[in-house]
């Protein structure tokens, strides 16, 4: 008698979890949503005279979804600006912030695989979730690369209001 309750009541519990979701429903990045980031940054770029620059835009695990690169840009420019998105994605955070950290002594963190902690790499938000990145390399400075990349992050947020 008692192992029967016992499992009526396990199996009870079993279809109370059941009901309740198993997956959740996030904002994803397309195609589209990162060729308006690049449009925007390259509108930005074009607008502060920057003499070149690579944008690159990575979805919400820094996987390249796109990229472009200016005429007269430096070919490692390309590289740093998919790192910077990539490591804005992957902390949630504009690298301004990661590198302000090490700037400020916590160095062991340019020991990690993958990580650009440099200024131009910003998160793209839609509904309050991050659904990527994008990062920018290659303007005239790095205070100019932030700028960029905020102008193209921002994109996605004025296209919904």
């Amino acid at each position: 008698m008692r192992s029967t309750i016992a499992i009526l009541i396990f199996a009870l519990s079993a279809a109370a979890f059941a009901t309740e979701p198993t997956i959740t429903r996030t904002p994803t990045l397309t195609l589209d949503g990162a060729r308006a980031v690049i449009a925007a940054a390259m509108a930005q770029a074009k607008a502060k005279n920057a003499p070149g620059g690579a944008i690159a835009v990575v979805d919400e695990g820094g996987n390249l979804v796109a990229m472009e690169r200016l005429d007269h840009t430096f070919a490692a420019s390309a590289l740093i600006s998919i790192g910077k998105a990539r490591t804005a994605a992957q902390f949630k955070k504009p690298t301004l912030m990661l590198e302000d950290v090490v700037n400020q002594g916590r160095t062991a963190m340019v020991a990690l695989d993958d990580f650009t902690p440099l200024k131009g790499g910003v998160p793209i938000t839609v509904d309050g979730q991050v659904v990527g990145a994008v990062g920018v390399s290659g303007a005239a400075s790095a205070q100019q690369d932030e700028e960029i990349a905020q102008a193209g992050a921002a994109a996605l947020q004025s296209a919904k209001e």
